[in-house]
């Protein structure tokens, strides 16, 4: 999915997280029904209707009724599919009347523009959306490399998911037995061999790589001193070179070695994060000081810029109330505004949320 599809799908994927999360159940008639990608969709529904039999069960005439209506509703709708969707489907349905004793039963389907990865039945007073918030909540991705002379695997952290991109091996034997000459001759082709093999990653990684704008630092791991001759040898382009920002020992270069790899790498990921906060913090304080009419900051003043169009980083704390920062993030994209989220889990962040009570920008242009 190209970039700017993808941005679509999650702007409209946010609004319904919106509007689900603001609903509450009187009574637990609100059904969730998540379902990974690749499960077979007529053995979810054939487990859909045995809930049927425990919901019989429910002491309550009307959230019974309403429980069982919910799920009705939920199993025309599988039905209606010959198979599960690519990236799975997310179903939420359920009586949301505030009126005590009255029935709207309504039905949310969704496809996910990511893989879904977890299966969830359940009947509450809310519905769960964690897993739709992990999903939109992934601003950027780190790239991963496990290579050691034989084989290398290739891919991409989003979040807490970890996806194998692309693997290669390189032909080259493991072990030289040959004497002499020969062994030295024998030497040489290898090295050939494994230098040719790196460039073949590095053109492998700039292909996936270069151009991905969320690309936020890659992870190399591997044995000694592999991993470093390719950072040396493999002729990896200065741009993904410089983002390359942890570098391990490890002794597997498949699937296992990517977890271990960014296992590993936790401390290198969390200080990318606090660095980059860190940075536009610093650069917003210097701007208030050294140019005061390209930063503003509180609710009023940021409203104001953003309306005109004058904002170029956006700036809201965690701490912040939830519905404004919605609010002012949308606005934010509207024009084009880049929006950095500050922790305050840090002194920096503390600092700002003190004088701003929350939210600040950085300007494009003075306001008049």
């Amino acid at each position: 999915m190209a970039e700017k599809d993808e941005a679509k799908e999650k702007q409209k994927l946010e609004d319904l997280i919106e509007l689900l999360e603001s609903i509450r159940g009187g009574h637990t008639e609100l059904v969730t029904v998540l379902i990974p990608a690749g499960a077979n969709i007529n053995i979810v529904t054939r487990q859909i209707e045995g809930e049927k039999s425990t919901a019989s069960n429910i002491k309550s005439t009307s959230t019974r009724k309403n429980v069982i209506a919910a799920l009705d509703t939920i199993i025309r709708e599988l039905k209606g599919m010959k198979q599960t969707p690519p990236n799975g489907l997310a179903i939420y349905c359920g009586n949301i009347s505030q009126k005590e004793g009255d029935s709207d039963i309504q039905l949310w389907v969704i496809e996910p523009f990511k893989s879904l990865n977890v299966k969830i039945y359940r009947c509450d007073q809310e519905f769960v959306i964690e897993p739709l918030k992990e999903m939109v909540g992934i601003e950027e991705v780190y790239g991963l490399l496990v290579i050691d002379r034989q084989q290398a695997t290739i891919g991409l952290l989003e979040g807490n998911q970890i996806k194998v991109l692309q693997k290669l091996t390189s032909g080259v034997p493991g072990k030289i037995r040959a004497g002499g000459q020969s062994s030295q001759r024998f030497h040489r082709i290898t090295e050939g061999l494994a230098k040719e093999f790196f460039r073949r990653v590095a053109a492998e990684m700039k292909k996936i790589f270069f151009e991905m704008p969320r690309l936020k630092g890659i992870l190399v791991g591997g044995p000694i001193p592999t991993k470093e001759d390719f950072l040396d040898e493999g002729q990896l382009v200065t741009k993904l070179k410089e983002k390359v920002i942890s570098i391990k020992d490890l002794g597997y270069v498949d699937e296992h070695g990517l977890e271990l790899l960014v296992e590993a790498s936790q401390q290198e990921i969390q200080e990318q994060e606090l660095i980059k906060e860190k940075k536009i913090v610093e650069r917003f304080f210097n701007t208030l000081g050294k140019d005061k009419m390209r930063a503003v900051y509180g609710e009023d003043n940021v409203r104001l810029a953003l309306e005109r169009g004058a904002v170029e980083v956006l700036l809201m704390s965690k701490k912040w109330e939830r519905d404004k920062e919605k609010e002012f993030e949308k606005m934010a994209e509207n024009i084009g505004s880049e929006v950095v989220i500050i922790g305050i889990d840090h002194q920096d962040g503390e600092q700002f949320f003190n004088l701003t009570k929350g939210v600040g920008a950085i300007l494009r242009f003075a306001l008049e």
